[in-house]
């Protein structure tokens, strides 16, 4: 044995180590399976709710504390910045010290972050607390997945994946709900605040619950110059595509920073192919149906983050509902995700991951067409129909495609593969929103003059137009104050129409790229590492 065994593992003579079925089925509360899904699940619920819950407290925080439009955004890109960048390097951390004690420092930290926001009295406070939110968050998403893979017998670690994927999607579905009723009924600190209690709760089944596992022949050193390199990289790539909105997709900025960003990925490849000790490996990628998942994650994101960006702006802005109304109007999307995402698991379990995988995605690219049809008459029945669609085709996607990476890599690994998904989905989602809102800014700016002008509408000015189009790309009619109520009309049902053609452009788009992921999941099968969690030593 080497000098990292740990008091499970035995020496000659000794008795075998446990099965994985023997360790699951172990009395007793500390390292039982299901009881660590439900501590990991209520930790990640918090960090899940962050994610969505927050935009809808941005405009009373802008008015409390005087920020600008900038200001705010930077709220978000903070957040998302700091979790996007660290998210692999955090995993890499929790397969060397275990995962145990970087879920409870990422859940002590996220909610003590959260605090000091609600308590913050500048946005400047605000922003710098979100960087640690997002610092945290980080540390806390990888270990969950560590923790599952290693506590979880191969043939139960799809559904304990299927649970995971569920509390994640009804999270995120449930922020704007959630968010709307504190912001209206308490205030916006509250928002924060609620996080408080709940990274309490975490941290206490965490103490009680959480058994640390590590592998035999876990990392016992640092790539410090590959954290370096694969930060710096992955900073370039996701600023480029916070800024490219801004600046646009032709400015030499947003091709500088891409530029790098692919500069950084090579040069952080090469030292991972010299150092002794990579924080990636390059043979996990020599694993296809690891790589797969990979991409498909990215791609399932594009499709479904980037499509869904749209869909708040047409209910709030073109029909016209309140944040919470429409977030009820999503909630067959986060019902089908709550409900077939244990039985994605249960299928997955049976069948393997290739065929639930590509069936989901031909699910998600039908349902995307079917948003693309989606006019500003469309009724809540035929609306419901396809967000339940999506949410069906969403469901074994998130399931398998996590089981597929994290499955795929060795124990050792499997908080590097934890963080690889979740990068690959926050990669995904900022791709999507960013490549897909300069197709709507592109159709809106190609049809908005002709649409204004066959209205009979006065002619805009050129700056005038700018600013018209901006407006419409998220689905706000650019009525000037006092603009007769016959005017008024027409001139939203121009901004709709057209906001409507664009949403439409990018709901095929994103079709087109949940077609071609359905390709990309033929090439995924089980975990072949699988076997492996659940029969590692007990810290």
């Amino acid at each position: 044995m080497t000098s990292q065994t740990t008091i499970d593992t035995t020496g000659p003579g000794d008795k075998a180590p446990a099965a994985p079925s023997e360790l699951a089925s172990a009395p007793g509360l500390r390292g039982h399976p299901w009881f660590t899904l439900i501590t990991v699940a209520v930790g990640v619920m918090m960090v899940a709710l962050d994610g969505t819950i927050v935009a809808i407290a941005n405009p009373a925080i802008a008015k409390d504390l005087g920020a600008t439009f900038s200001d705010v955004q930077w709220i978000t890109n903070a957040y998302f910045l700091a979790l996007a960048v660290s998210l692999i390097t955090a995993g890499k951390l929790g397969d060397r010290f275990g995962h145990r004690q970087t879920f409870l420092i990422g859940v002590t930290g996220f909610a003590a972050a959260s605090g000091a926001i609600g308590l913050s009295n500048s946005i400047a406070m605000v922003v710098t607390f979100r960087v640690f939110q997002g610092l945290f968050g980080a540390l806390l998403m990888p270990a969950a997945l560590g923790l599952l893979r290693a506590t979880f017998p191969a043939e139960k670690l799809n559904m304990a994946i299927g649970i995971w994927g569920m509390v994640i999607g009804a999270s995120t579905a449930g922020g704007p709900i959630l968010g709307g009723l504190l912001v209206q009924h308490v205030n916006w600190q509250s928002v924060f605040f609620v996080n408080v209690p709940v990274g309490a709760l975490a941290l206490v089944l965490g103490l009680l619950i959480l058994t640390d596992h590590r592998a035999e022949n876990a990392p016992r050193s640092f790539d410090v110059l590959g954290i370096a390199l694969l930060s710096a990289a992955m900073f370039c790539l996701v600023w480029a595509l916070i800024k490219a909105p801004t600046w646009g997709w032709g400015d030499g900025r947003t091709w500088a920073f891409i530029g790098a960003s692919a500069l950084g990925f090579v040069l952080f490849s090469f030292w991972e192919t010299r150092v002794k000790e990579p924080l990636i490996p390059p043979a996990l990628f020599r694993s296809v149906p690891l790589s797969a998942g990979v991409v498909l994650m990215v791609l399932m994101a594009i499709a479904f983050m980037g499509g869904l960006f749209f869909v708040t702006f047409y209910l709030q802005n073109v029909h016209g509902m309140s944040p919470v109304q429409a977030g009820l109007h999503l909630l067959p999307l986060t019902g089908m995700m709550i409900v077939g995402s244990p039985l994605a698991g249960a299928l997955i379990t049976k069948l393997g991951p290739r065929v639930p995988l590509a069936g989901g995605m031909l699910a998600t690219a039908i349902a995307m067409y079917g948003m693309s049809t989606l006019k500003a008459g469309t009724g809540s029945a035929t609306m419901s129909l396809w967000f339940a669609l999506l949410g069906l085709g969403l469901a074994p996607v998130m399931v398998g495609a996590t089981e597929v990476i994290v499955g795929n890599a060795p124990m050792e690994l499997s908080g590097v593969a934890g963080g690889l998904q979740q990068a690959a989905m926050q990669i995904g989602g900022s791709l999507g929103t960013a490549v897909l809102g300069a197709v709507m800014a592109s159709k809106v700016d190609h049809d908005l003059a002709g649409n204004w002008k066959d209205a009979g509408l006065r002619p805009l000015t050129p700056a005038q137009l700018d600013q018209a189009s901006e407006a419409v790309q998220v689905g706000v009619a650019p009525v000037p104050r006092g603009t007769p109520e016959a005017f008024a009309a027409k001139i939203a049902s121009v901004a709709h129409d057209t906001f409507i053609s664009g949403m439409s452009l990018a709901s095929l788009v994103a079709a087109g790229v949940a077609a071609v992921a359905v390709l990309v999941a033929l090439l995924t099968k089980r975990g072949q590492n699988a076997e492996a969690g659940a029969g590692v030593g007990h810290i």
